[in-house]
């Protein structure tokens, strides 16, 4: 009886120090299916100091009615700082995740390493985040950003394959006050690390309002990855594109559409969702030049496509690269690689449809036969071009004495129609736009396995 007894005041006091985060917990899991793992864990330092927990919750739930594993940073517990122990309690639950092949969701709420420990929690994180990286793309991860996540913290969410934050969340390389103090200025949590201050991270991020919101999203996304297709009108045409598409009619095609990374170029839209009920990883461009940022945020989301078996359907209105001196000296030429790299890899369906321009490499990348696409389509009112029409007709028609207005109609009409593209088998058809829906729902019908 008496070491029931103990037993029953050892876990009382470890409830007592993690109670918000087990609130939390809550939110995320249904009902009463949290199971804890390695409750009792404590790395030696703060066992001796008498300190009930290791700074995490980790064990397993379902959420929606899917399992999960689920590790969950207690703030209460020295602000959720990194210690060897609770790199290597998560590392045991990843290992686990692993195994069983079930998806894993983080609650992150952490200040960085905790001090005290040094070499020791240095290799700790090191194990942690090597283990966290050999997960991406075996099993998804998602990382909800619910406060102050720095440091190692912050790699781990960067890792994942979605991030939501939370109004309060904060991501951060180092603390605030230590940006601060190298910026020479005060900066608040959220103008350093807020889901909007994240402009040219390339994170696949999405903003939500609680915890619950974070819960459905994970559900549709498990779903979607799992590939469920859902009985949808597969009829139904698209009258709003009875003139030419724009981001927001293309974005209407998708069904139950979830945006990642809005915040980061907004040119191309990265949403996945379904179409005639099929799940899709579908990028809408919006008149977009190329540079280095938007590249790296295409290239992971294709990198998510093939790493779940997702078919990826791209949306073109693309004019090609940035002509700048900042493009140039970028890393831009090395993410087409890398972009080119994962289309190849992509063994599920590939389609593209050129809703708007593709121009030079905006028809080549996102496209051509020749890289690897399944069915390419074209609107009646696309243009496909080697250059732009201002700068194609100057070249094509420089000493001409017609009009400039006539001579981009002329370069239009002769070089950029689609049905020049489709006369050279390019293209699989040119199509009106209110038709654009049932063509995308045939070829992917046809390409679902």
């Amino acid at each position: 009886m008496e070491q029931i007894q103990r037993l029953r005041e050892r876990k009382e006091a470890l409830l007592k120090a993690s109670g918000q985060i087990r609130k939390q917990i809550a939110q995320i899991a249904d009902g009463e299916s949290f199971v804890e793992l390695s409750a009792f864990s404590f790395s030696e330092e703060e066992f001796n100091q008498d300190v009930a927990g290791e700074g995490v919750v980790t064990g397993f739930c379902t959420v929606g009615g899917y399992p999960f594993y689920l590790v969950a940073q207690n703030f209460a517990q020295n602000f959720g700082g990194l210690t060897k122990g609770q790199c290597e309690k998560i590392a045991k639950t990843l290992n686990a995740a692993e195994k069983n092949e079930t998806p894993v969701i983080w609650l992150l709420s952490c200040r960085g390493a905790a001090i005290g420990e040094g070499v020791d929690v240095l290799e700790g994180i090191a194990e942690l985040l090597l283990k966290v990286t050999q997960l991406k793309g075996t099993v998804p991860q998602y990382a909800i950003v619910g406060g102050e996540v720095y440091g190692a913290a912050a790699a781990i969410a960067a890792t994942a394959d979605v991030v939501f934050f939370r109004e309060e969340g904060a991501l951060a390389v180092s603390s605030p006050l230590v940006l601060s103090a190298k910026a020479g200025k005060e900066l608040k949590k959220e103008d350093v690390g807020g889901y909007a201050a994240l402009k040219n991270a390339v994170l696949p991020a999405v903003k939500v309002k609680d915890l619950e919101e974070a819960a459905a999203h994970i559900k549709f996304l498990t779903e979607l990855f799992g590939g469920e297709v859902v009985q949808a009108e597969l009829n139904a045409p698209a009258p709003a594109f009875e003139k030419r598409a724009g981001a927001e009619e293309v974005l209407a095609l998708i069904e139950d559409g979830l945006e990642l990374g809005a915040v980061c170029a907004p040119e191309i839209r990265t949403v996945l969702g379904r179409v005639g009920g099929i799940p899709v990883a579908a990028a809408v461009f919006d008149g977009a030049r190329l540079n280095e940022t938007n590249v790296k945020k295409l290239r992971s989301f294709a990198e998510l496509a093939c790493c779940y078996g997702l078919p990826l359907v791209l949306f073109v209105d693309c004019l090609g690269v940035e002509e700048t001196l900042a493009a140039n000296d970028s890393a831009l030429l090395k993410e087409i690689a890398e972009y080119l790299n994962i289309l190849d890899a992509i063994d599920t369906a590939k389609i593209s449809v050129v809703t708007g321009r593709a121009v030079g490499l905006g028809y080549s990348l996102f496209a051509a036969k020749s890289a690897g696409f399944d069915f390419t389509f074209a609107l009646a009112d696309a243009e496909i071009s080697l250059f732009e029409s201002g700068k194609g007709a100057e070249i094509f028609y420089g000493g001409s004495a017609e009009g400039k207005e006539a001579l981009l109609e002329k370069y239009t009409r002769e070089h950029a129609d689609p049905v020049n593209a489709a006369k050279g088998g390019y293209l699989d058809n040119v199509i009106e736009p209110r038709f654009i829906k049932q063509y995308l729902i045939a070829s992917l019908q046809m390409l679902l396995r």
